[in-house]
Order: structure tokens, then sequence, then C-alpha cells
């Protein structure tokens, strides 16, 4: 199985888009139901060159008896059904439809409810995060999956975002860097609902270890963040509970919504962006034990091809009877354009255990791109 991504945008407005992707060698377009705000370049469509993209909108029509406190954003830059639009026209070329759903990232909700969202040690509020701890929150991502399955009958079903986001967030004009901070230790979340699960003193450790000028265990801090050491080390004998407690958010929220999907389309495909980090946030949730009710774990191949290999074959092992890895793979830059580079890298994830090839991203590929995207797919034989 192999899934290009795409927005509703690359392909309404564009009569030759389906064919083009067709073309590609996938089967199914992983097409955005609800995404958050970005600036998307969209090289071949006819219309534009550029589309800004304000705020994080639900790309089906929102029906107000669907929604409770939280209720998603129409999107004014194109047609309030765009994915209905776009679902369509890709089936009429032969492609299967995935719903690209994102949940807890929405800085639309976030803003206009700022009690909901990711709260770091310091009090500051990431409001690109929902938190799912907040009942509020976990509801709106199972009335999200509900309205995508009902309104949107997918193909498939891919959540993204489904945990608590973190500290790491290309925001408009990010200044993060060269404040050295622990992308893990700023990532944890204390908000009233999460600081009362943490034992106490957490926060605490927290605040010194980020304002400490040497990372815990004497190593130094480095940009970026250093992973579970800095977060052990700095969280001392805190660190087992603490861990627990964010795993459990993630799962909570994934059993709560794989449960929800199979009650509406009870042999629906479901897949995950997932890490088997336990300390995971963003997008690639925690995932630590694996996921039974899930059919695909797909994992994060944006970085050093072998530390990814390595995080796929981990979620290989997390894999029951039956159950998949999928490789989500960057074609676009630092990515060169070029199919025989592309192909080494598709080869090295197969190998790594990856039986589905998420490329990314379509709708923002240049004509060279797509063409290595193209033979890249033929030359390693998917």
């Amino acid at each position: 199985m192999n899934l290009v991504y795409a927005y509703p945008w690359d392909i309404v407005g564009d009569p030759a888009a389906p064919e083009r992707l067709a073309a590609l060698g996938v089967d199914a377009v992983a097409l955005a139901a609800s995404y958050h705000s970005t600036r998307a370049a969209t090289p071949l469509h006819p219309a534009h060159r550029v589309l800004d993209v304000p705020h994080s909108a639900f790309y089906l029509p929102v029906r107000a008896e669907a929604w409770g406190r939280l209720v998603p954003a129409a999107p004014t830059w194109t047609t309030p059904d765009a994915y209905l639009l776009a679902s369509d026209a890709l089936r009429a070329a032969g492609l299967k439809v995935y719903a690209w759903t994102v949940l807890t990232h929405n800085a639309h909700l976030g803003q206009a409810h700022p009690d909901l969202v990711v709260r770091n040690a310091f009090g500051d509020r990431y409001p690109y995060a929902l938190c799912p701890a907040w009942e509020d929150v976990a509801d709106y991502c199972e009335r999200l999956v509900r309205e995508v399955l009902t309104a949107g009958e997918p193909d498939g079903l891919i959540l993204e975002g489904c945990g608590p986001m973190g500290f790491g967030h290309q925001s408009v004009h990010e200044k993060t860097a060269g404040a050295d901070f622990d992308a893990g230790l700023m990532s944890l979340c204390f908000c009233a609902r999460c600081a009362d699960l943490y034992p106490a003193g957490t926060g605490d450790r927290v605040r010194a270890a980020i304002d400490s000028p040497v990372a815990p265990g004497g190593t130094g801090s480095k940009p970026g963040g250093t992973g579970a050491s800095v977060l052990e080390a700095a969280l001392g004998p805190l660190a087992d509970e603490v861990r627990a407690v964010r795993v459990e958010l993630s799962a909570a929220l994934r059993r709560r919504l794989t449960s929800t999907a199979r009650q509406v389309a009870p042999n629906l495909p479901i897949a995950l962006h997932a890490d088997p980090d336990p300390w995971a946030t963003g997008p690639f949730s925690a995932l630590p034990e694996g996921e039974r009710a899930a059919d695909v774990l797909v994992g994060n191949c944006w970085g050093d091809p072998d530390k990814d290999a390595a995080r796929l074959s981990r979620l290989g092992e997390l894999c029951g009877p039956g159950q998949r890895v999928g490789a989500y793979v960057l074609a676009l830059p630092p990515r060169p354009a070029d199919a025989e580079a592309l192909a080494e890298l598709l080869s090295t994830y197969v190998k790594a255990g990856a039986s589905e090839i998420h490329l990314y991203h379509a709708g923002l590929a240049s004509p060279q791109r797509w063409a290595a995207m193209k033979d890249a797919l033929r030359i390693a034989g998917r």
C-alpha cells in the first residue's frame, strides 16, 4: 500500500490533479479533513501558487448539531465542502481516500479556549496545543472522528496528534532558537488538569532543570533537547510516575477514538501517527506498548535514515497479528529531488519493516519532485 498526502485545495479547482496523483503509482491519497494553519505552496495548481491558511479548519460542512463546546472553523480560502469535492474527484480517478485527521493541534480553538491548552512548568500557554486531559478536548476529538467518518465516508482513517502536543512548533516567525531549552522538559504540560496528576514537586524539578546552566547529569544542555535521559535525570525518582501519566493521556484518547471509529465504521482501516518513545509529544504521539485497535502504526521518517529505520523496527515489534508498519517519508526539502536517493530511502524503510509508504507531500511538490516520487516508487518496486 502506497499513499501520498494532499490538501483538499490541491485538488479542488484543478481538474488535472486526480489523474496526476493516480499517475504517481499510489493506491490512496491521505486527504486532510481537519488541519492546522499553514502557508502552502501550490506549484501545480492552475489558479494560485501560494495559499494562506490563517487558522485551523474542518474541510467538511460544519453542522452545529454535531459539536459540543468546541466547534471547528470552516475555511474561507476554499469551499466549505472541499474535502467532499476532492474525495469524489479522487475516487473517480480510481484512488482510495484516507481521511487525514489532525486532532489536538488547533490554534483556532486553543486561542478561543485558553483554559484547555497545554501549559509548561512556568505557566506559559501553548495556544496551538489542546490538552487531551480535559474532557472537552477529548469530546471534541471524538466528535471530530465521528463526523469525519459519517459525513466524509473515507476508505481509511489516519489519526495525527492523538495526544498532547509539545514545545516544538513552527509558529509564525518562530524565535526560540538559541535559548537552548530542552524540548522534552518544555513539553511537559502543567495545565490545571495535568498538574494534579503528577506527584508533588514535579513542577519545581522541571523549572529548576530548565533554568539550570548545566543540564541534568552534568552533560550540558543542547539545542532541541537531549531526549529521555535529560527528562529522567531532571525528574529523578518521579520519572516513572510522570511518564506513566503522559503515556496514559495519549492511550486514553487513542482508545476512545478507535472505539468510536469501530462503532461508526467497523471494518475501516485505522492508521496512527505514532512514536514508540514514551516521552514523545507532537503529531506522532507516544505509543510505547502498541495499540491493538489500529491497523497501521506510522512512524516519522523525516530525519536521520538510520534512526528512522530503528524507530520503524521498534514499531514493528509492537505490532500484533495482522498489524502493519507505515513509513511517513519526506519527499520535500531538505531531501533532494532525486529519484535514486528517494528510492534508497524507501528500500531502507521497507527493510526496517514498513509495508506501507506514506509520501509527504503531493500538493507542495514541484514538478521535479513529482517525477522523483513517481520514479522512486518504481525503482523501489513499490
